[in-house]
Formats: C-alpha cells, sequence, structure tokens
C-alpha cells in the first residue's frame, strides 16, 4: 500500500492538473487583468498570455503560426476592440480554426464593449488616416475603465469556469477595492497635471488626457497613424509659438525621434509613458503602470 501511495504521489507530481482555461490576451494590459482576477497557473485556474507586448505597436502584428497554435488552443480570447486589432486579429481568429474565440461565442471578449469610448466619429475615410469611427480604442489609460472591463470579465471567467466562479468574483472584488483606492491616491497626486498643455504622438492619451485634465494641443502625427515629416513637425514647432505645451507624450513601442526633434526646438520635455504592462521596467503590473506614468508626468513639468 505505502509503495502504491508513493507511486501516485509521483505521477501527480509528473503530471501536474491543468489550468482551468487556457487565455489568450491580445494585448498586456488584458493579460495583467485576467492575472488579476484569476492567478497565474500556480493557481491553477487560468493560463495567460499575451499575443504582443509593451514594445510592439497593437495596431499592427503578425499574425505567425507560434500565435495561430497559441489562438488554437485558447478558451478564451481577451481583446480591446474598437477596432483596434482589425489588422490582424480577424486572420488570427480565422487560422485558428477555433470555434470558441469567435465573435459572438462565449470565448470571445471585447474590453472596449463595456466602456464609454471617446472619439467616436460617423466617418471611416482612410484619407483621414487610421481612424476608428468606433471610437478610440485606448482605453486602458484610464484605470476608471479598467474598473468597469474588470467586472465583466470576472462573469465571463465564471461563465466558462463555472467551478471556480466564486473565486473569480472574489478576486474582482479584491482587485476593485485595491484599484478604486489606487485611483483615489494618484487623483490627488495629479492635481497639478489638470489644465497642462501636451503634445501627443499619437491618440493613445486621449483617455489618459480625460482622466486627468491634461490639455492635447496638438498630435505629432500629422494624420491618425501616419509618421510625422520634417516638414509636418515644422508646421507644428511654429503652432507651438502662439499656443505653447509643456510636455510631448509618446508610447513605449513609439520611435523616439520625432517627439525629441519638436521638444529640442520647443524647449519641453519630451516623455516616453510606459502605456501598458512591460512598457518601462517599472510598469510590471497595472498598478506600476500608473505610478510610472504620475512619476513621468510630474517628473516632465520641472
Amino acid at each position: 500500500m505505502l509503495i502504491r501511495l508513493l507511486l501516485l504521489t509521483l505521477l501527480l507530481a509528473a503530471n501536474p492538473a491543468h489550468a482551468a482555461l487556457n487565455v489568450l490576451a491580445c494585448e498586456p494590459e488584458w493579460a495583467s487583468l485576467t492575472q488579476e482576477l484569476a492567478g497565474d497557473v500556480a493557481n491553477n485556474l487560468a493560463r495567460v498570455t499575451s499575443a504582443t507586448t509593451a514594445k510592439q505597436d497593437p495596431h499592427h502584428i503578425e499574425a505567425r503560426p507560434s500565435l495561430i497554435a497559441r489562438a488554437r488552443n485558447a478558451d478564451l480570447l481577451v481583446c480591446t476592440g474598437a477596432e483596434l486589432e482589425v489588422g490582424w486579429l480577424p486572420l488570427l481568429q480565422r487560422e485558428s480554426g477555433n470555434a470558441r474565440i469567435q465573435r459572438g461565442r462565449a470565448g470571445y471578449f471585447e474590453a472596449a464593449a463595456f466602456v464609454r469610448l471617446l472619439e467616436k466619429s460617423a466617418s471611416a475615410d482612410r484619407a483621414q488616416g487610421d481612424v476608428h469611427p468606433g471610437g478610440n480604442p485606448h482605453l486602458q489609460a484610464d484605470p476608471r475603465n479598467l474598473l468597469k472591463v474588470a467586472n465583466a470579465l470576472a462573469q465571463r471567467l465564471a461563465q466558462l469556469d463555472a467551478a471556480n466562479a466564486a473565486t473569480y468574483a472574489a478576486r474582482n472584488q479584491d482587485f476593485q477595492k485595491r484599484m478604486s483606492a489606487a485611483i483615489a491616491r494618484w487623483e490627488k497626486e495629479a492635481a497639478g497635471l489638470r489644465g497642462v498643455p501636451v503634445v501627443v504622438q499619437h491618440k493613445s492619451w486621449s483617455y489618459l488626457a480625460d482622466w486627468l485634465g491634461l490639455k492635447v494641443v496638438a498630435d505629432l502625427e500629422p494624420k491618425a497613424g501616419i509618421e510625422p515629416s520634417v516638414s509636418s513637425l515644422s508646421s507644428l514647432l511654429e503652432r507651438l509659438k502662439t499656443q505653447p505645451a509643456r510636455m510631448v507624450l509618446r508610447t513605449a513601442y513609439q520611435s523616439s525621434k520625432p517627439s525629441e526633434w519638436l521638444a529640442e526646438r520647443a524647449g519641453i520635455t519630451a516623455v516616453e509613458l510606459p502605456y501598458t504592462v512591460g512598457g518601462s521596467p517599472a510598469a510590471k503590473d497595472l498598478f506600476g503602470v500608473f505610478d510610472d506614468t504620475l512619476a513621468k508626468l510630474k517628473g516632465g513639468l520641472k
């Protein structure tokens, strides 16, 4: 009997139980949020990976065979939506052959469906650049949106894994409490940023500006998604003489050259913000993203 128990113990150690859910997130912020709600693989609730990193532009990703293979095995696909991934996600879903993660199925989750989107437009004219008529998709830059998405995502996880519904609900309640407290702290720390004029390198910061009261006076891109030229930057430099800014903001995945070109000539600060989890050494999770964002914004005023 003792030998039998020893063999059984060794067998279980060699073959650990599989995670209940295999989750593929389109972006790092949603991978991090899913882990807040489900824990990591050690909790045996979910195995979570991200299709992209903070150093990649989520608009433009190649659906490589390795990524398609991960999508093929996913129980849940968590994405931003609002056409952020329109250039690669449909291909990924189609080539995966995974019925669970197709639109309209429980295994497909869009964060944009649960928040108020900014900058909606009736026009879808691509001559205007990389426009998103349904609204600006960079919604994770306002932490208040994370609270809404977390509520919906916790319910979806519970729907797919009913046996652990109570755990998802409890972890969501804990996340709501911690994030709400952090938001109150960040808003207090950011009081001096309200009304500060900034230039952005892309409309990545509309939700951040809406939350903190930053005043976006210009965009480096002449059209959304179009890299600025020296000519367009020179024109913008002239505009800033009559409508000055204090900082120019970019994401971790954007080239530093345009913002630094403008900052040097306009006498302002070029600030790289993490944008998402992994966007800076300090941005190890969702809380670190905003801790570092606030620190860098306040540092940019000095």
